[in-house]
């Protein structure tokens, strides 16, 4: 054997670990979309609440525990939109369903469409803030100049821990025009 011949083995093994390691890259990102979803479904990560209309009719309210729930509003810095909370807080009962709004006006001059992302603080308690209506579940339509409240029904859960008294829901509102396709 040459000493040519006893290199290229070195090498071919080499080659041959890198290239697994690129194909488990390029499997790893195919697999972080579902992987961050069932993460953030379970723990409540970004917003994430999930969708509770069923849970919400099994929940019992607590007349005797009362809740403050601060709503507040964001947008990207892209996004030409007026949005606000119709309500900055409401009192409400652990397990029974309320209904409020945000208010959204078009400023851009042209149509656009924007996507919500909401966030519940403290992180603790977003699995047991439950939305079984909100219009973060679907990308929002916008003509031009046109003002729409959109509605938002939720739920908490009174599994909440008794420690925790006031909730914070926040939305983010972020242009996606451009990322139509």
């Amino acid at each position: 054997m040459s000493d040519s011949q006893a290199n290229d083995v070195p090498h071919g093994r080499l080659v041959a670990k890198m290239l697994l390691i690129v194909v488990g890259m390029f499997g790893f990102g195919f697999a972080m979309v579902p992987i961050y979803d069932v993460i953030c479904e379970v723990t409540g990560l970004n917003g994430k609440t999930g969708r509770a209309a069923e849970a919400a009719l099994t929940y019992q309210e607590d007349p005797n525990r009362t809740l403050r729930v601060e709503f507040v509003s964001t947008l990207n810095a892209s996004m030409p939109l007026e949005f606000h909370p119709v309500v900055k807080t409401m009192e409400i009962h652990p397990g029974k369903v309320y209904e409020t709004a945000y208010s959204a006006t078009n400023n851009a001059g042209r149509e656009l469409v924007g996507q919500a992302v909401p966030s519940v603080v403290p992180g603790a308690a977003a699995s047991y803030f439950q939305k079984t209506e909100c219009f973060c579940f679907t990308r929002q339509e916008f003509k031009e100049g046109e003002t729409r409240e959109m509605p938002l029904r939720f739920v908490v859960d009174p599994a909440l821990p008794k420690h925790i008294k006031t909730l914070t829901l926040s939305y983010t509102f972020f242009d996606i025009t451009d990322k139509e396709g």
